[in-house]
């Protein structure tokens, strides 16, 4: 077979690798890999990325004997992977990142989360270019929150030019459904004709709904805009100088192709590229996917290497940072949460988890005036062999340090004789903390770890490491990332909302099938090979005209072309400028604390030792408390109530802005009968409340039209409508609000769908009056209504008008019915059960055994999600989740040893849900239940992710590795009242109750840390 060349390039901050593979060659026990180079990483890009092709085409030719044109002819493509882009975000350089001013068109809406507000504190400084709240955005229904206005959009762009900000970040609530752009298009382009200057990036390009993550993508990628256009135009410019004339391709996230023209505008889309790289190049590489009968290059058979594989990780270490990601023992990739932190901030990409740290060869060592060494995250880069001791610098580098200690060759050991041996020492002792602490971040269990060491900077590894059993350096290892690029394949995806009444759903799902296989097809894949690879339709919650997140993925083999020798492709005919750029050397600013979590309070205490403050029966709620109770919530949210993170940080927002003191919780016990408390609580749709973010405001309108109304006095607290979810924290904004406290309970003691499964209500008293407000000012009162049902019924009308994020308010009670019908202690339940899962994720420990003895409860499966349904009926997401116990490799020895017996059996399990979970029973790989049930409401049914966090109802998706566990639900919902509510019978289900345990009070943080 004639050979075919695929070229992968990997440009990292210090180097750039390059790969060649025969394509014809890939099951050999080379793995095709002809000729690999390591050239520096050069300032002008271009050097750097034509040295290194250069090199391993004349390596080709000399191994080969045929002409380099020949070899050429034969390229079907190069393929390049850049750290580029993401290190400037860990290195927190200010000149690759451009300052973004943030553009919301959201009329009233979305205040009360502003912009960069979960940005690492440094990247802020950096980047923050301002804010501008301009009138726009789309209801979910497609109707518009207010129209553009002209005059708001030319006072927006002369207050970005007076700022002297070019970059612009343009989101818009609901643009994913906005397709003929006519709302973020259009003030694009009316800013563009007052500025034409300005380089703007709309969201609805970038990532799905959910307006906070999508609109961080959206800063992230104007930020680098600027310096991938560059880069992008360096790689094009190797390109011409090797005179290839061959397709030119960047690596996305995914491992998948997109091409260097697109990448140029959605740089964000390969942010992870060299990790991904990293990952998949070394699976290829250690023999993970090799056919039956290939030999690994360490010897071991297949059968010997899967014994040791209990956790396989891909340590990465480059010239400016360190990847770490996992790999399933079927050489997959392990698949992050929904939500996936890119340099400290939350982002909406699907990708696999990689966790990067600034160590790398180039990372400098410095020593303060008290003689304590620091390594990285500043970095000498690409600037190693000029900068570096060894190499004649000035700078004491990594490097430096790991060829002091007499344990790696590289330049001229005599020139590092000089560094003090406790400075080496020291440098080393933090090298290998560093390195162990990134490992233990990624393990899930105390199993043993086999990692795949690759990169050029894997010389740092010169000791063995605390908890790492087998470390292996694969055959190329330190050209992965280029081997990786080299065997990507070419993907289309659409990921749009539909809303189908209306329309013939199989045709709207056909068309996005045809829209993703024509993407995988334009993107360059073989038209014959492309299959739809994934298919995800998610109703959106509680709407009535069937809005559908539509996600289809076509995954194809990169089509080959016909190429002749000479070929001249538009990668060399390109009409851009062509003179070859370089970056400006501008003195880097480098932040401390660039990478400081500002929604992760929790990582700067010992949570073990941690204790709350409580002071004379008053519980005086702290950042810590705030992220450990939005923990706790979350588990107790059954899959509903509407993911916490949102009201997290809503609240971190008040402490930090002059709410520190005023927010607090009492023990209903404290009260005195005649007390008023007061409720208030997000309604609606979580899709909606997630993306059309509230104003602040819709909570406090509601109360004061109440007191009005009945002419109540002051307010003594308020009390959580559910400890289920997001609204599990509402109450805090509110209680700082009037300053007053917020009651330790609530009226669910977990989350259910309607406002009649209040527990007060369930027991005949009064709901109504009841209002629902929004931003825009509108309120809807609900004077009387003969049942609490109905009231639910108007309200869930009226919303649907309101666009289905508002707040809801029902009367306020007096606190002797609060201290009968309520449920006690839920705050505190919540933040001793977040308390578990974080000491849980620090010490390694089984995350559900920590859970129970929190709280009583039972583990009723752990293992994979294998098949999602979803539908939508009244207003309301049904669907189901079937589970599948995990193969042998795929399990960890602590799971393996903890899961019950059922799972060993190879038993499924099937979980169906009305957004919140149902019941649990036995089942076959079908679906079919085939045994008892396990657990029905009202007990609660929560699922896990691997590190302990609630997986919402909306959150669920195929591959994710969960755990299920029931808990005990208070016995108010176990008489025949509260069973006719929330029961099985409540839910229509044919079923009697079948119970976890005996229900037992928790304990109280007031009562525990008030001595």
């Amino acid at each position: 077979m004639t050979a075919m060349y695929r070229i992968g390039v990997d440009v990292g901050g210090t180097n750039t690798d390059a790969a060649i593979l025969d394509i014809t060659a890939l099951a050999t026990p080379t793995r095709g890999v002809l000729a690999t180079c390591k050239s520096v990483t050069t300032p002008d890009i271009t050097s750097g990325i034509a040295s290194a092709i250069g090199a391993v085409l004349d390596n080709v030719v000399a191994a080969t004997g045929v002409t380099a044109d020949a070899i050429k002819s034969r390229v079907l493509s190069v393929t390049i992977g850049t750290t580029h882009f993401v290190n400037a975000l860990i290195e927190a350089d200010s000149r690759r990142l451009a300052r973004v001013a943030v553009v919301r068109l959201c009329g009233p809406f979305t205040r009360q989360i502003p912009p960069f507000t979960d940005f690492p504190v440094g990247l802020r400084r950096i980047m923050d270019g301002g804010t501008h709240y301009l009138d726009g955005g789309l209801e979910i229904d497609g109707r518009e929150i207010a129209p553009l206005d002209p005059a708001q959009i030319a006072e927006c762009v002369a207050a970005i030019r007076e700022a002297g900000v070019s970059a612009v970040a343009l989101v818009g609530v609901f643009s994913p459904l906005d397709h003929d752009g006519r709302h973020e298009e259009a003030c694009k382009a009316q800013m563009l004709a007052l500025d034409p200057s300005l380089d703007i990036v709309c969201s609805r390009g970038v990532g799905p709904p959910g307006l906070l993550e999508r609109e961080n993508a959206t800063i992230l990628n104007a930020a680098i805009l600027a310096t991938a256009r560059r880069t992008i135009k360096g790689f094009k410019a190797a390109m011409r100088r090797l005179e290839l004339g061959c397709a030119l391709y960047l690596s996305q996230n995914d491992g998948t192709l997109i091409d260097a023209d697109a990448a140029a505008e959605y740089p964000i889309k390969t942010f992870a590229s060299g990790p991904t790289n990293s990952m998949t190049g070394a699976a290829f590489l250690a023999g993970l996917d090799k056919p039956k009968g290939l030999d690994l290059e360490d010897g071991a058979t297949p059968a010997e290497e899967e014994q040791e594989r209990h956790q396989v990780l891909v340590v990465d270490i480059g010239g400016t940072t360190t990847d770490v990601c996992a790999l399933l023992p079927s050489g997959f990739p392990r698949q992050a949460p929904n939500f996936v932190e890119v340099g400290g901030v939350r982002t909406a990409f699907s990708m696999p988890e990689v966790v990067s740290i600034g160590l790398g060869g180039g990372s400098k060592i410095l020593t303060d005036a008290a003689g304590n060494v620091t390594v990285g995250p500043d970095s000498v880069g690409h600037y190693l062999t000029e900068q570096a001791l060894v190499f004649g610098g000035q700078t004491l580098t990594a490097s430096d340090v790991v060829v002091a200690s007499g344990k790696a060759q590289l330049g001229d050991p005599a020139k590092v004789s000089g560094v003090p041996q406790s400075t080496v020492q020291a440098g080393k002792k933090m090298i290998k903390q560093m390195l162990e602490s990134v490992i233990e971040q990624m393990k899930v269990s105390a199993a043993p770890v086999h990692v795949l060491l690759v990169g050029g900077g894997s010389l740092l590894v010169i000791e063995d490491l605390d908890g790492v059993a087998k470390c292996t350096r694969p055959i190329h290892h330190d050209a992965a990332n280029a081997v990786g690029a080299a065997i990507a394949k070419v993907a289309g995806e659409v990921d749009v909302i539909e809303i189908l009444d209306g329309k013939d759903e199989k045709a709207v799902l056909a068309s996005a099938c045809d829209k993703a296989i024509k993407a995988a097809v334009d993107a360059g894949a073989a038209e014959d090979d492309v299959k739809i690879v994934a298919v995800d339709k998610i109703p959106l919650q509680y709407v009535h005209n069937r809005a559908t997140r539509i996600v289809v993925k076509a995954v194809g083999r990169l089509a080959v072309p016909e190429m002749t020798a000479g070929t001249v492709s538009n990668v060399l005919s390109t009409g851009h400028d062509e003179s070859e750029d370089t970056e400006t050397e501008i003195a880097k600013v480098h932040v401390p604390d660039a990478a400081e979590p500002t929604n992760k309070p929790s990582l700067h205490v010992d949570i073990a030792s941690y204790r709350p403050e409580v002071r004379d029966g008053t519980w005086y709620i702290s950042e810590v408390d705030l992220e450990l109770i939005a923990t706790g919530t979350g588990i107790l949210g059954t899959g509903g109530g509407g993911p916490s993170y949102h009201e997290l940080l809503k609240g971190l927002q008040i402490l930090r802005t002059g709410g520190n003191g005023k927010m607090r919780v009492v023990s209903p016990k404290s009260l005195n009968d005649s007390d008023i408390v007061c409720f208030g609580s997000w309604y609606g749709a979580p899709s909606v409340i997630n993306e059309r973010i509230s104003s602040g405001t819709e909570i406090s309108k509601g109360i004061d039209t109440l007191t009005k109304v009945m002419g109540i006095g002051p307010l003594a607290a308020v009390l959580n409508d559910e400890i289920g979810g997001g609204n599990g924290m509402s109450a805090f904004p509110t209680g700082c609000l009037y300053d007053i406290p917020v009651v330790d309970g609530d009226g669910m003691g977990r989350a259910y769908p309607t406002m009649y499964h209040v527990t007060m209500y369930v027991y005949g008293h009064p709901i109504t009056p009841c209002c629902l407000t929004d931003a825009q000012g509108n309120i809807s009162m609900i004077m009387h209504a003969d049942s609490p049902t109905r009231v639910e019924g108007l309200l869930r009308t009226a919303a649907v008008e309101l666009g289905l994020g508002c707040a809801a308010c029902a009367r306020p009670l007096e606190a002797s019915i609060i201290k009968q019908y309520a449920v006690p202690n839920t705050i505190s339940q919540s933040w001793y059960l977040g308390r578990a899962v974080h000491l849980a994720r620090r010490s390694k420990t089984n995350l559900t055994e920590a859970i129970f003895d929190a709280t009583p409860g039972k583990l009723l499966f752990s293992g994979k999600i294998v098949d999602v349904r979803r539908d939508v009926s009244g207003g309301y997401t049904m669907g189901s989740v079937l589970l599948a116990p995990l193969e042998g490799g795929e399990q960890d020895e602590a799971q393996q040893q903890k899961a019950p017996p059922a799972v060993t059996d190879r038993h499924h399990m099937v979980i169906p849900f009305q957004n919140e979970y149902l019941y649990a029973a036995w089942a076959d790989a079908s679906g079919a239940e085939t045994g008892e049930v396990v657990c029905t409401v009202p007990d609660l049914i929560s699922i896990l992710g691997q590190d302990g966090e609630a997986v919402g109802s909306q959150e669920l998706r195929y591959g994710l590795r969960v755990s299920v566990i029931g808990m005990p639900a208070h016995p108010l919902w176990k008489t025949d009242k509260g069973l006719a509510v929330g029961g099985p019978a409540g839910f229509g289900l044919n079923m009697p109750f079948k119970g976890v345990g005996e229900y037992s009070p928790p304990r109280s943080v007031i009562e525990e840390f008030g001595t």
